[in-house]
């Protein structure tokens, strides 16, 4: 299925850097007004532990739960995780927004990385939501990494947890291969040079707490992310190489299998998620699978124009219009 463009956007934010770097500053003022917050830790393998920021409702167990994931070097105090927190809480979900392994100052819970494959996360916390507390109907929400994180998770558990409900993704990179070549691009420096700055300032952390795992002498010659990955992300993720690592990390592999109501939402003008990524035909051919591939949006943007019925975060609005739908 594929949802008809209603997106409308913001004056001058047709050009896509504009409407991909404004949202991150556009102030959300009181977001956290009225919602209870706990912090809770997830073990997902030995040894590492996930901190996932809860927004428990006051009878958890009878109403839905959204699990919310960011994108690469994001956390989950990133302005997007924060404004669907609110929303869903406000909208009668529980809420847990996710940090992905080491992300939001969680460095000391691992001495792994993360990276764009780690999808057996996702499914061992659904579990642990299901079979601990208790939680029949999750529905997991990412961005960008994370988008493509949690497809994964769902094509890979199929039918297998009663408990994961739906599946939504915002500008995900199903194949990082394609993806990273284009945030490689000069026309994107902007964001290549803000990662890689971002990443290599990450492995210093790592390496000043688990100084035995980490070499950092070829950290300084690194000139892109894909020389990056190749020297860290790929070798501490069991992958061959970066090829490999790529290659096998994209929830292209798995969308086909995926079985539950699946939202993507993405735009042909996002700098470096290719809008020919969803035409393959395991997405347009998956029934359970509603694709809104609109003009303009972005990466992770959506900024609307001026709105007297919403804020200007549509693609948040549509998120709380289709989960309240589907529940």
């Amino acid at each position: 299925m594929i949802l008809p463009d209603k997106f409308n956007p913001a004056f001058l934010l047709t050009n896509p850097h504009l409407m991909t770097l404004l949202p991150r500053y556009w102030p959300r003022f009181a977001w956290k007004r009225g919602l209870p917050q706990t912090e809770r830790l997830f073990t997902t393998e030995p040894g590492t532990q996930l901190l996932g920021i809860c927004h428990w409702q006051k009878a958890p167990t009878r109403v839905p739960t959204v699990l919310l994931l960011h994108g690469l070097e994001g956390s989950a105090e990133s302005h997007y995780m924060r404004g669907m927190a609110a929303k869903a809480y406000r909208a009668g979900f529980n809420v847990i927004r996710m940090n992905q392994r080491t992300c939001g100052g969680t460095d000391h819970l691992t001495p792994t990385l993360y990276n764009s494959g780690l999808s057996s996360d996702y499914r061992a916390i659904t579990r642990e939501l299901s079979k601990n507390d208790g939680l029949n109907r999750i529905w997991l929400v990412g961005y960008s990494m994370g988008g493509n994180l949690l497809l994964k998770a769902a094509g890979e558990l199929e039918q297998s947890e009663p408990a994961l409900a739906g599946v939504v993704a915002v500008s995900p990179n199903i194949d990082p291969t394609r993806c990273v070549a284009a945030l490689e691009e000069p026309r994107n420096w902007i964001y290549h040079s803000h990662f890689l700055s971002s990443l290599k300032a990450r492995m210093r952390r790592k390496a000043a707490l688990f100084p035995e795992k980490w070499d950092l002498s070829a950290l300084r010659s690194l000139k892109t992310i894909t020389q990056f990955d190749d020297n860290y992300t790929a070798r501490d993720g069991g992958y061959r190489d970066v090829v490999d690592y790529y290659n096998r990390a994209g929830a292209r592999h798995v969308v086909s299998e995926i079985a539950v109501p699946t939202l993507i939402i993405t735009a042909q003008d996002d700098p470096f998620i290719p809008a020919s990524l969803f035409d393959d035909p395991a997405i347009r051919g998956n029934s359970r699978i509603t694709l809104a591939m609109l003009r303009y949006g972005g990466h992770c943007g959506f900024f609307q124009r001026d709105c007297p019925e919403e804020d200007r975060f549509w693609a948040e609005n549509r998120i709380i219009e289709w989960l309240s739908h589907q529940s």
